[in-house]
């Protein structure tokens, strides 16, 4: 319960599809009458009962608020997943909430469902004892589904009673889908004598075999009759019209709301079955029948579920998103008017850029830290109420892992949501394969294409979130690869490549002409000695420090290059002071020797050039005459690195 409110979540798939949305519509009415909250938890596919196949979307199911949920919905029929089902039939049991199966039967759940039994036997009895099809024949689903099984057996059974004798010729298998159907009924036409009545186990399959013996001249019904069942929109406007049993979804809404009434009260709610309607048409030789004009109209536009400008738009919008070289601009770029109604919640490490969040082994991930990114009701010049000012913030000492869609930043957000008095809508964000956060949508009405859009939407944040990460990270790794190809290895300076591409970069900038430059050549004395008597590893620590005091000493802008062995240099712009910068070499490796505790010193001769940036500026002469005042210095320490090379020497100064 929030804000005096019973909490109630719906699991479902494809909410968009009119017999869903149908439901939600009806369902959410009556709980909201009732003073419940519907939160919505939905994937955009279905998963057709292959438990190898649960994809990253279905983790929309573990951001649900169980410890302050009333009651949970699972529409089994329409997730299709046994897997899933339990999961989260597991999770409700554990936090003490009542769960309510439609279309679907779990120990510890009460069920609504469709008793198909009954609503198959409806049709078979009705070609057999009212058309009196002598040679039927059964097209069933997937072998070894219960469905499948159970209308087989029913249809054994009319049969008995009807004193026809079964065997296996009256049995084909289409797999509940087109093209399975398609190739069954192909090996029907080979025989010499035709069924003169297919039942079929589903609608889909049914269509599938009236085209197929209507393209080899077969007349339905007058030499086959054939009969579907589910009660799809389609059969309306097939040809001929499909005789089948309606399994309307709209009609468990009641008897849904009912139990889960009972449930958050604490009593006990039984099993509910509601018998599908038997809706006959010509296909099975009754004479035709239609929708009502206006009710076509409706569930034509209904599956109309947006143009494709709507396609185009969003397309911008991932694209925009992907191509941000900020999470604050690729957070803004979601802001649209067809986003509107909708909010956004991420996981912060996926933005890492150091590491490509797809490609961490799921071992290896670290917890969740899930915060709100954008809520397009807010315009742009109210929405930092709710986000972060700067990028930075991004990353603020804030984690929130508690994954689910009452915590963290956004809570108080989804709480004053609830009161809206329509349901929300919650969406996984994933990308391959892996998820990221979740969408919310807070819709103000039913409208069929909203919801649709909600799915479309999704898929447009999932692709740009995914794009961005993907391009930021491949951004890093290029800097990466053009720092090391630019950047020695040893020191962290330039080498000359990189030098000679920064140095063109600054002086081809517009007015640089006649700039002041400062040319600092410092060498490490005495390397050979150090490499001699403790080893090149510790000649390489000394040239290291020696480049580090260096790039410390000089303003933020030089250009520190490694330009031999042991040289380096800086190219200073503008006005500076090379004695002091000198000075601020011998300072730090002063500093550093003090505290390394190395059986030898590390020092270096510095010297330094003054040019100005002209038409006759030679850069190789520049650290040439650098190079020369660097010698002098150094030759004037020779002698004492000769009688006493272990000896921290004097600090050396430029004049």
């Amino acid at each position: 319960m929030v804000n005096g409110k019973k909490l109630v979540a719906l699991c479902s798939s494809r909410i968009y599809a009119p017999e869903v949305h149908g439901y939600v519509s009806l369902l959410s009415k009556e709980l909201i009458d009732a003073g419940c909250a519907l939160l919505i938890f939905t994937i955009n596919s279905d998963i057709y009962w292959d438990e190898s196949a649960i994809t990253a979307e279905t983790y929309v199911f573990d951001l649900m608020p169980f410890d302050e949920l009333d009651c949970v919905i699972i529409m089994d029929e329409k997730i299709k997943s046994r897997t899933v089902s339990e999961r989260i039939i597991s999770r409700s049991g554990k936090a003490g909430v009542p769960v309510v199966v439609v279309d679907g039967k779990y120990e510890g759940a009460t069920s609504v469902s469709f008793d198909y039994g009954r609503g198959f036997e409806k049709v078979v009895r009705h070609v057999i004892e009212e058309h009196h099809a002598k040679r039927p024949h059964i097209m069933a689903g997937l072998p070894g589904n219960s469905f499948s099984d159970e209308r087989i057996d029913i249809f054994k059974k009319v049969l008995l009673e009807n004193g026809i004798v079964f065997d296996d010729s009256m049995l084909s298998y289409g797999d509940f889908w087109a093209d399975p159907t398609r190739e069954a009924t192909q090996r029907l036409l080979e025989r010499e004598v035709l069924p003169d009545a297919i039942i079929c186990a589903n609608d889909i399959m049914a269509i599938n075999v009236c085209d197929v013996l209507k393209s080899a001249g077969i007349s339905v019904p007058g030499q086959v009759m054939v009969s579907g069942f589910d009660g799809l929109d389609e059969v309306y406007i097939s040809e001929p019209k499909l005789t089948t049993a309606s399994c309307d979804t709209t009609q468990l809404a009641g008897a849904t709301c009912e139990a889960v009434l009972k449930l958050i009260d604490g009593g006990d709610a039984a099993d509910a079955y509601i018998v599908p309607e038997l809706s006959i048409n010509e296909s099975c030789g009754c004479p035709p029948r239609l929708l009502p004009p206006q009710a076509t109209l409706t569930r034509l536009n209904s599956s109309f579920y947006r143009h494709q400008d709507d396609i185009r738009i969003l397309s911008n919008i991932s694209s925009h998103m992907e191509t941000s070289h900020s999470l604050w601009d690729m957070a803004a770029a979601i802001h649209c008017h067809q986003t509107k109604n909708s909010l956004y919640v991420v996981d912060l490490n996926c933005f890492n850029p150091e590491k490509n969040y797809f490609l961490i082994p799921d071992d290896e991930l670290p917890p969740r830290n899930l915060h709100m990114i954008d809520d397009a009701d807010y315009a742009e010049e109210h929405r930092f109420e709710h986000l972060p000012l700067q990028e930075e913030l991004f990353y603020d000492e804030t984690v929130n892992n508690c994954e689910n869609v009452l915590s963290g930043n956004y809570r108080d957000r989804i709480i004053e949501l609830i009161n809206s008095g329509y349901p929300l809508i919650f969406n996984a964000l994933d990308f391959m394969n892996r998820s990221v956060g979740f969408s919310c949508y807070y819709l103000h009405n039913y409208i069929i294409t909203n919801y649709a859009r909600s799915a479309t939407i999704t898929n447009a944040i999932n692709m740009g979130i995914g794009g961005y990460i993907n391009l930021t990270h491949q951004r890093f790794l290029l800097e990466k690869v053009d720092s090391m190809y630019k950047h020695d290895s040893l020191t962290g300076l330039y080498n000359r490549t990189g030098f000679l591409l920064a140095l063109n970069s600054m002086t081809s900038a517009e007015g640089f002409k006649g700039t002041p430059l400062t040319v600092i050549m410092s060498d490490l004395d005495g390397l050979k000695y150090i490499n001699d008597n403790f080893g090149h590893a510790e000649g390489d620590r000394a040239i290291a420090a020696v480049a580090s005091a260096l790039l410390s000493s000089c303003p933020k802008h030089a250009l520190c290059a490694r330009y031999g062995g042991d040289e380096v240099f800086a190219v200073i712009a503008g006005d500076c002071d090379a004695d002091a910068i000198i000075k601020a070499v011998d300072s730090r490796l002063d500093d550093f020797n003090k505290t390394s505790s190395l059986p030898y010193s590390v020092l270096a001769s510095s010297g330094a050039h003054k040019a100005v940036f002209d038409e006759n500026f030679n850069m190789e002469n520049a650290l040439k005459e650098a190079d020369r005042e660097m010698y002098m210095i150094k030759n004037n320490r020779v002698g004492e690195m000769k009688s006493n090379p272990t000896r921290r020497g004097p600090s050396v100064s430029f004049s």
